[in-house]
């Protein structure tokens, strides 16, 4: 994309607010989530195993950073709890996406 050509500065400036605050767990976290996902979903999608480093490094990380919310989030233990992508997350995939696309 050219500095001219319509979308750049909005590009440049979602780069600027998502990309530095993003693990490679969250990056990979991010790329796996349809619509709204129970925790064994992304698991399973990731295949992790471990359900407390699966907490620690990717679902705290991505809800810390607002990328990803809970569908129930006055009950954040229910076993009905999902996790569904945020406007910045989204916002972070099509740049992602972009980014790939433009080198190659």
């Amino acid at each position: 994309m050219f500095p001219y050509e319509a979308g750049y500065a909005e590009s440049l400036e979602a780069r600027r607010q998502v990309t530095p605050q993003v693990t490679p767990q969250v990056a990979r976290l991010l790329t796996v989530i349809e619509d709204d996902m129970n925790r064994d979903e992304l698991q399973s999608a990731l295949r992790i195993k471990d359900r407390k480093s699966f907490r620690n490094l990717y679902i705290k990380p991505a809800l810390d950073a607002d990328l990803i919310e809970m569908t129930i989030p006055d009950k954040p233990n229910s076993k009905l709890q999902k996790y569904c992508l945020t406007v910045k997350g989204k916002s972070l995939l099509r740049v992602k996406n972009t980014v790939e696309r433009e080198n190659g």
